[in-house]
């Protein structure tokens, strides 16, 4: 089992940056595919982006492609989301996500979650 704690949300002005920090606890980390996901209000949950276990992998959805980088870092059980030339429609709250042997975009494939951190994205 493991426990997400999703950081690093904010206040941004269009075309900043924010790097959001996801910690897992558990000793079996390494075994999880990771991602991230959002979720604007009145709207529902999409993927935003994932990551194989060892960071060979990479998926993100094409409206945050070029502008968003996952990574991970095993040792530290961290992952990680930089987000770049934020526009205000990345505004949502983003969750992180976890699961063993899983390589998908719907949220319905993961089965632990953090709890959320908000990014707003205004001038």
């Amino acid at each position: 089992q493991v426990q997400l704690v999703e950081s690093g949300g904010g206040l941004v002005q269009p075309g900043g940056s924010l790097r959001l920090s996801c910690a897992a606890s558990g000793r079996t980390f390494r075994r999880y595919t990771m991602g991230w996901f959002r979720q604007a209000p009145g709207k529902e949950r999409e993927f935003v982006a994932t990551i194989s276990w060892s960071s060979g992998s990479t998926y993100y959805a094409d409206s945050v492609k070029g502008r968003f980088t996952i990574s991970r870092d095993n040792a530290k059980n961290m992952v990680y989301l930089q987000m770049n030339s934020l526009k205000p429609e990345d505004t949502a709250v983003y969750y992180c996500a976890a699961d063993v042997a899983v390589w998908g975009t719907s949220p319905d494939e993961y089965h632990y979650w953090g709890q959320g951190t908000q990014v707003t994205v205004s001038s």
